[in-house]
């Protein structure tokens, strides 16, 4: 397997559906003055689903890596450095169905990584969602934490609907 850069020209735009299976989720207990969280089953597993596209135009300088095996792409990383803050957000981490649990989005993660650190970051940073668990499990494994949240990020209903933005974030 090799990591190599992706072609801006050729991956513009390029479209993609992030499908998951969830069997919990990261509920939210609010006071007036805090908030904890705590790990709530699902009564059945659920499937999640989004949909993205890489090299986006919101993004100041992305750089995007893909994993390739006999000329078949694997998986993906892509991440730009925020220069206002010194951060480096990684907007999009995937391995594709068949292709998780060999080691591929840890390969992917020590390439963006460098690219964070050649890029004088001072940090990486991520979004995730209360209910990608197994993702959350994988960036702490890679060293992130839980570093803020958005209650009402992709809607106003995202406390109820148990998919609430999750910021977690690696010193570098």
């Amino acid at each position: 397997m090799q990591i190599v850069p992706l072609s801006k020209a050729q991956y513009k735009n390029w479209a993609f559906t992030v499908r998951y299976q969830t069997k919990g989720y990261y509920d939210f207990k609010i006071t007036d003055a805090s908030f904890s969280l705590q790990y709530t089953p699902f009564s059945e597993e659920r499937e999640k689903q989004f949909s993205d596209q890489l090299f986006a135009d919101w993004l100041e300088a992305p750089v995007a890596l893909g994993a390739f095996e006999n000329n078949s792409l694997l998986g993906f990383v892509e991440g730009s450095l925020e220069v206002w803050n010194n951060r480096f957000r990684i907007s999009n981490i995937y391995v594709f169905e068949g292709q998780q649990r060999h080691g591929i989005g840890s390969k992917l993660m020590d390439a963006i990584t460098a690219a964070a650190k050649e890029s004088r970051a001072r940090m990486l940073v991520l979004e995730t969602q209360s209910c990608n668990e197994k993702a959350i499990a994988f960036y702490k494994k890679q060293g992130f934490q839980m570093i803020g949240f958005d209650l009402y990020a992709y809607s106003n209903e995202d406390l109820e609907r148990h998919e609430v933005r999750i910021e977690m974030g690696k010193k570098l």
